[in-house]
């Protein structure tokens, strides 16, 4: 994996992570491949298409992503791991979790196939 898709692939996660693009529904059709799905950190899975109607909510995750480390695991599949820590100022919470997310290039573009969030106690 060379610096430029290190980069990209850092950049469309943390995209995941802005409210801005968080819930932009065309960059989010534009990011997720067709058989997406994630099992959220609660716990509930996610299809693609529950995911991209998720109604917006204001929320604030530490960026850069702490411990983010990318794996290359062969041409044009990568695994991101790292530890997410958000806030939730409607609800007063903050919660933290150990995420894990599978890209794939897929006809020249990054695209995200899988996500998992596992709480941090």
């Amino acid at each position: 994996m060379d610096a430029d898709d290190a980069a990209r692939l850092t950049a469309l996660e943390e995209s995941l992570w802005r409210p801005a693009t968080r819930f932009d529904r065309a960059h989010l059709a534009r990011v997720y491949a067709d058989d997406f799905d994630e099992f959220g950190r609660s716990g509930r899975h996610w299809s693609r298409e529950a995911s991209i109607a998720a109604d917006p909510e204001a929320f604030e995750t530490v960026l850069p992503l702490p411990g983010l480390r990318i794996r290359d695991l062969g041409p044009d599949v990568a695994l991101l791991t790292y530890r997410s820590e958000t806030a939730y100022p409607d609800d007063g919470v903050t919660l933290v979790a150990n995420r894990s997310s599978l890209w794939q290039r897929i006809e020249g573009e990054w695209r995200l196939r899988f996500h998992q969030g596992t709480p941090v106690h």
